[in-house]
């Protein structure tokens, strides 16, 4: 399968620089194809924003940008603004950072929840609106968002919202002994993401879109899923469950993952892998499952294991 190479060169193209990360990669780049967006939460130094540059550098012709989130950031700082040119005495348009192939948006829990809105729309309906005025986004638009899991002090949580509109939350961890030895000597005399050569072009990568909503996902399989997502309502320990997006989410990441392992159809092991990095984030746990040490990790888990798996 063509699609399959394509995909095999790029995941192998992102390996070859952030060392260590083989399943989160997969799963970021599964997000992408999948048309969703990734929340990557782990400490400084593990990669992040390493892994969202090389995604971007292994695609050829695709443009990329980053914003670093601060308290001080404005909505029209992400989303641009119209600004009065003299020559003409006319408002011109001057596009936002959004308007791109892959934002970067690093460290997003430093901003304020109202530039944090800005994104709402455009991550939802791949449109702005701005001074009244739908601008849509057009082509891949696939955002990585980061954030320090530890530190609290002058950062402003996501909203449940806003954690709704990513597809997955992953973590990538400290790598092996070996591996952050293989790291040292990688950038010993330069950073591999500096000479990182694009593999993969911007519209084969469109074209991995299309033919991931082409793998086979059956009736059983969206009964599924379905099963899996509903669950989590009704539940004592969970306050907020998760939402219809949530079910189609975890089917679409699911296609991509069969592509991205050569499959013509999804098996239900491919929705369970995925199922925690998709649901666990948009739950909202009741306080006491809080205080009996219970996480939304190990909720999705045990439904997973209570919930029949379709023959």
């Amino acid at each position: 399968m063509s699609d399959f190479s394509t995909a095999r060169r790029l995941e192998t193209a992102v390996q070859s620089v952030v060392i260590g990360q083989a399943p989160v990669i997969r799963r970021v780049l599964c997000s992408m194809i999948a048309g969703g967006h990734v929340l990557l939460e782990d400490y400084p130094g593990t990669g992040k924003t390493t892994l969202a540059k090389a995604i971007a550098k292994a695609i050829g012709g695709t443009e990329f940008k980053r914003v670093q989130f601060t308290p001080d950031l404005l909505p029209s700082d992400i989303l641009g603004v119209s600004v009065l040119d003299p020559r003409t005495q006319e408002f011109r348009f001057h596009a936002g950072p959004i308007f791109t192939d892959i934002l970067l948006a690093d460290e997003i829990n430093r901003a304020s929840p109202r530039t944090q809105s800005a994104l709402l729309e455009a991550m939802a309906e791949r449109q702005a609106t701005i001074e009244g005025e739908r601008h849509d986004l057009k082509g891949l638009f696939f955002v990585i968002a980061t954030q320090n899991p530890v530190e609290f002090r002058g950062t402003y949580p996501l909203p449940e919202a806003q954690m709704d509109r990513f597809a997955l939350q992953c973590s990538l961890g400290y790598v092996t002994a070996e591996e952050e030895a293989a790291i040292l000597a990688d950038q010993q005399d330069h950073h591999p993401v500096d000479v990182l050569e694009p593999v993969v072009s911007r519209e084969e990568i469109l074209e991995l879109m299309k033919q991931a909503r082409q793998i086979r996902f059956s009736e059983e399989l969206r009964g599924y899923v379905v099963a899996i997502v509903s669950a989590t309502r009704g539940r004592p320990e969970i306050q907020l469950p998760a939402s219809p997006r949530a079910s189609l989410a975890l089917m679409k990441v699911s296609q991509a993952l069969a592509l991205f392992e050569g499959e013509a159809f999804v098996s239900p092991e491919q929705i369970q892998s995925m199922a925690a990095d998709v649901i666990a984030h948009r739950l909202v746990l009741a306080p006491e499952a809080k205080y009996a040490g219970l996480s939304a990790r190990q909720i999705v888990a045990d439904i997973i294991a209570e919930t029949p798996v379709p023959v």
